[in-house]
């Protein structure tokens, strides 16, 4: 059995997770926990519920998904996993994040580079990797089927979209990304964004305003 814990961490009011299965082994997902407090919070859980924890995964390097990459990846010695295409968004997030306030520790370097031709199995279990830019320059989804659950990063929310004013951003791309990879899920995948409540995508496909009006001017169903 899968198990998974949110925490909403850093100014942003990012989602990060944890997934664990029955023997203890787990992954970390967008780790944003950024002042002491948060990484306590986060380290508290894990050691309470005896994890342990095996990789560190970034569905996307906006400054908000990976200001604890550092600290998850030195405390467990675990490695990281980043998008390919997202190496130097990660690097430059030590450069931007004073002008916002934010000073960050420097991310180790990842041990991994991900895209849609990645073949995860973690927690004894198969995962797939769904290549979604627009929010981003190289935004991921995993999605775990044997769960019927989408780590949507921010790419998809509950009644909206990702963002796609940020460098890198690009509408049609996320809304081609959503509409032909995330529409055709089935409807009982619950989805857990970067940020805010739980959705699914049976909801989304019926409710969310920027598919309907989407699929509406390119003539879908």
């Amino acid at each position: 059995m899968l198990h998974i814990q949110t925490f909403t961490f850093n100014p942003f009011q990012e989602q990060t997770y944890i997934l664990w299965n029955d023997a203890l082994e787990a992954v970390i997902i967008d780790p944003g926990c950024y002042d002491l407090q948060e990484q306590q919070v986060l380290q508290a859980f894990i050691t309470k519920h005896k994890l342990v924890p095996q990789v560190v995964l970034n569905t996307h390097c906006h400054i908000d998904h990976v200001l604890g990459n550092a600290f998850a990846c030195k405390t467990w010695n675990i490695p990281l996993w980043v998008p390919a295409g997202e190496v130097e968004q990660l690097a430059s997030v030590l450069s931007y994040g004073p002008s916002m306030g934010i000073y960050p520790e420097a991310s180790p370097k990842p041990q991994g580079l991900l895209d849609e031709h990645s073949e995860l199995k973690y927690l004894g279990i198969a995962w797939q990797v769904l290549n979604i830019p627009g929010h981003s320059p190289d935004g991921l989804c995993f999605y775990l089927p044997s769960e019927n659950m989408l780590i949507a990063g921010d790419v998809l929310f509950m009644g909206s979209i990702g963002r796609t004013d940020l460098p890198g951003g690009n509408y049609e791309r996320l809304m081609r990304g959503i509409t032909q990879k995330l529409m055709t899920l089935p409807d009982a995948t619950v989805v857990y964004p970067g940020h805010g409540d739980t959705t699914s995508i049976g909801i989304e496909r019926k409710h969310n305003p920027f598919v309907l009006d989407y699929l509406r001017a390119s003539g879908s169903k």
